[in-house]
């Protein structure tokens, strides 16, 4: 209603401003005179105005009337379409007119402006791939899912932008969480253009998930080949790949099969954990110790881990504490100063009821990086050296306030994993899982657990201030008070790192 009342005003008033503009060339006096072959002509102020405006209308006329000479000569010569072009090229200009605008408002996050200007630019202009890629966008952005799927099915129809329609109904798919279909339309998509890189990864995830082994290795190869995937990338992708298949292998019950795969992809990526490890027990259940040895050795120079400790260990299960130090001493010289060789050696000498050189072993670990693993190691240590219960217990409930030390972490969401996994179980990205220390929030504790050192000691000496000075027996509830600090303690540490099977 406002803006009719503006636009009224407006014409009126240039409607007076002709008139008065008019009526003033009127009553000027003067005007102009032109003299052709001897003949005057005079005119006023007004009959020149209007004799302006009347010469620039015949030469815009003309020169209209000279470029419709020109294409129908075109015409005549053979080009079809001159005419046409002729008769529309106001109407393209139009058209390119509501598609820049377009544009411009979905730039702008305008969703429905768009849509209008691309509803605009298809009744002007014949170029359907360019209006429906506008309109498709335009509806998603707005949130008019079903505009926007049924305008990819006509970009679907184009050879030229085929394409563009299958990746973009592939995308709402995976928004509705439909992975099945959109595993279908991510084939075909990356069939049209292998060498788009964001199709090549999301066909890649969806197979993964899929535990299509065999066919995600096929779409990482043919990633590589069209050059869209560095070829270091390729191997350890690769293995991962590999090494899943052989857990798939070894779950069917193939185990010479699983084997082979699970050594395989140790070849393709060493650095690789768990394909070190399984490779290492395929080697020991075909009594290769030598191969299995090795491979391990090799393992623990690129990343200590407990899993490679303990599939060490598995080489020769039944020997004696004192053997199995020396046998490690191979493993263990690759990565001397690093916190998982130091845990190791302690653990062994632990075994070997060795607590001094136990306690050497681990240094300072408990000092510059405590963990759980290492703290309850210590505790350990302070038990078999005849330390008193306070003192163990003080240790155990350390334990419960500092990191629990590396861990399988996705890079991409900083998920913990208990174990390793090609796929992550959070935001199910690929290969993402690497072992190192989680983010101190993961791992927050409240603030009361630092007081727990303090709380069993200080039970431990009420109970004994209570034994000395009644001699008698303490008080049970103090006696209850001790067990349920301890008990909980224990099983606390006990839980904080799983038992490393190289002691």
């Amino acid at each position: 209603m406002l803006w009719s009342l503006i636009k009224i005003i407006v014409f009126v008033g240039v409607v007076a401003a002709a008139a008065w503009g008019a009526g003033y060339l009127l009553e000027s006096q003067g005007g102009v005179q032109i003299t052709v072959m001897g003949t005057e002509y005079s005119f006023g102020p007004l009959q020149s105005v209007i004799g302006v405006v009347v010469l620039l209308v015949a030469v815009w006329i003309l020169l209209k009337l000279i470029s419709l000479l020109f294409a129908t000569l075109k015409f005549i010569n053979g080009d079809e379409t001159a005419l046409s072009r002729y008769f529309d090229r106001n109407r393209e200009r139009k058209g390119f007119e509501a598609l820049s605008e377009g544009l411009m408002a979905l730039a702008s996050g305008e969703g429905r402006v768009a849509m209008a200007k691309a509803a605009k630019a298809d009744k002007y202009l014949n170029k359907p791939a360019l209006t429906n890629l506008l309109t498709a966008q335009a509806a998603e952005l707005a949130g008019d899912r079903r505009k926007a799927e049924e305008t990819y099915r006509k970009l679907v129809e184009d050879d030229q932008t085929r394409f563009v329609g299958v990746r973009g109904i592939m995308k709402q798919k995976l928004a509705d969480g439909d992975t099945d279909t959109a595993l279908k339309l991510a084939e075909k998509a990356f069939a049209l253009k292998p060498k788009h890189e964001e199709t090549g990864d999301v066909l890649l995830r969806l197979q993964a998930e899929k535990e299509d082994w065999s066919g995600a290795r096929q779409t990482l190869s043919a990633k590589l080949k069209n050059g869209v995937l560095p070829r270091d990338v390729h191997k350890r992708r690769d293995a991962v790949l590999a090494l899943s298949e052989a857990r798939d292998v070894f779950a069917e019950g193939n185990d010479i099969a699983a084997r082979e795969a699970a050594i395989e992809a140790n070849r393709l990526s060493p650095d690789l954990i768990p394909a070190a490890v399984m490779a290492a027990q395929g080697y020991i259940e075909q009594n290769k110790p030598r191969y299995a040895t090795r491979l391990l050795t090799k393992a623990w120079g690129v990343q200590p881990h407990p899993d490679l400790a303990a599939a060490f260990a598995a080489i020769a299960p039944d020997e004696k504490p004192a053997a199995r130090i020396k046998r490690f001493a191979g493993l263990t010289k690759a990565k001397a100063d690093h916190p998982e060789t130091k845990m190791l050696l302690s653990e062994l000498h632990i075994a070997n009821e060795d607590f001094p050189q136990a306690r050497r072993a681990l240094g300072d670990l408990v000092e510059t990086d405590p963990t759980a693993r290492s703290v309850t190691l210590m505790a350990a240590i302070e038990r078999g050296e005849g330390a008193s219960d306070t003192v163990v217990k003080g240790w155990l409930a350390k334990a419960l306030t500092v990191s629990r030390g590396p861990q399988w972490v996705c890079d991409n969401c900083q998920h913990i994993h208990a174990t390793w996994h090609p796929i992550c179980v959070n935001c199910s990205s690929f290969d993402t899982l690497a072992w190192t220390t989680p983010p101190t929030a993961e791992v927050a504790m409240p603030g009361g657990v630092q007081m727990l050192p303090l709380i069993v000691g200080a039970i431990e000496d009420k109970s004994d201030e209570a034994a000395d000075t009644t001699g008698k027996e303490p008080d049970a509830s103090v006696i209850e008070d001790v067990e349920l600090v301890e008990d909980a303690v224990v099983e606390t540490a006990e839980k904080t790192d799983k038992p490393q099977p190289a002691t």
